[in-house]
């Protein structure tokens, strides 16, 4: 459910130049939503330079915040059980991507 929201996210803020960059951010969290398990987020091989410190900068003030807030709070409400604990880690995982997107890779 939650990667069909980032989906929609991205498609939306895809339609604006601007936008672009941060839809990517969310199909990339969109690809961890559908498949997290033997997922792994590594710092990026791409050549971002000094321009990821500041759209993470972005992404945290209009909303990367909040996302990263409903990441933890799921991952705290699911490892309350011992079988919901793999799913509450991979909420952290995806909580930790959440917050600064720009600048790492799956």
């Amino acid at each position: 459910m939650i990667a069909l929201e980032y989906i929609i996210g991205g498609i939306a803020l895809c339609l604006t130049v601007i936008g672009i960059p941060f839809g990517i951010q969310c199909f990339k969290l969109a690809i961890l939503g559908f498949a997290p398990f033997g997922q792994q987020i590594e710092p990026g091989r791409s050549l971002d330079g000094c321009i990821a410190l500041p759209l993470n900068i972005v992404w945290l003030i209009f909303g990367g915040f909040w996302i990263f807030l409903t990441h933890l709070i799921f991952g705290l409400f699911f490892c309350v059980t011992i079988i919901g604990i793999p799913f509450g880690v991979q909420h952290f995982k995806l909580a930790g991507l959440a917050f600064a997107p720009f600048g790492r890779s799956l």
